[in-house]
């Protein structure tokens, strides 16, 4: 199990975040997930990643799945997505490592956007949610910038992990342009999302 600062980040230690309900949009009407495009480029980092963590990037034809919204999976997502959030401090990379770009799991207690997708996608990974239903995601936020996020598929929409954002969201409703994410078929592969904007570097720290 992946450790920060020497505690672990399994569902057990989120769990203890108390007092979270589900939000009514869960429970609401399907949502339209966004349309697919083209296979694409990967971001700037994923293949470096790749590279270091093998185990993390296995490629290979899979069945796409979506996960089935109950109350308790909404519930671990949102202890997820805000125990990361409080837990990992934001640095950028080039603050970080040195460098512009780099994707990485946050161990020793800071990264930026795709290193707090990398963490929470990994812990729902390990408490035994399908890869599939996890994707990595590329945006450009509210001010244009390049931004990572983590798309959630499930049967009553595609929701949106967020270190900028406490609560767990429909894409609709982050105010995002959605660039490219990760095939649900494989791990190794992108699909493009619409945007005809040029894909950047994840670089902010938040």
């Amino acid at each position: 199990m992946l450790s920060i600062r020497g505690r672990g980040v399994g569902l057990a230690i989120a769990a203890s975040l108390l007092g979270m309900t589900v939000a009514a949009h869960a429970a609401g009407e399907r949502v339209l997930y966004a349309s697919l495009g083209d296979t694409t480029r990967a971001p700037i980092g994923w293949v470096e990643f790749c590279a270091e963590n093998p185990g993390d990037c296995r490629g290979g034809a899979t069945q796409a799945r979506d996960i089935v919204m109950t109350q308790a999976a909404w519930k671990d997502l949102l202890r997820v997505n805000r125990w990361v959030n409080e837990t990992i401090k934001p640095m950028t990379d080039m603050d970080h490592w040195g460098v512009i770009e780099k994707w990485s799991y946050p161990t020793d207690g800071y990264g930026d956007c795709e290193d707090y997708v990398l963490l929470k996608r990994k812990m729902l990974i390990d408490a035994g949610w399908p890869r599939e239903a996890l994707l990595i995601t590329v945006v450009r936020d509210k001010k244009g910038e390049g931004h990572a996020v983590l798309t959630v598929k499930s049967d009553k929409g595609e929701f949106i992990l967020d270190n900028q954002n406490e609560d767990v969201v429909s894409w609709t409703e982050t105010g995002y342009r959605f660039v490219k994410r990760q095939s649900q078929t494989d791990a190794l592969a992108w699909v493009s999302l619409g945007d005809s904007r040029p894909a950047v570097a994840t670089a902010s720290s938040r």
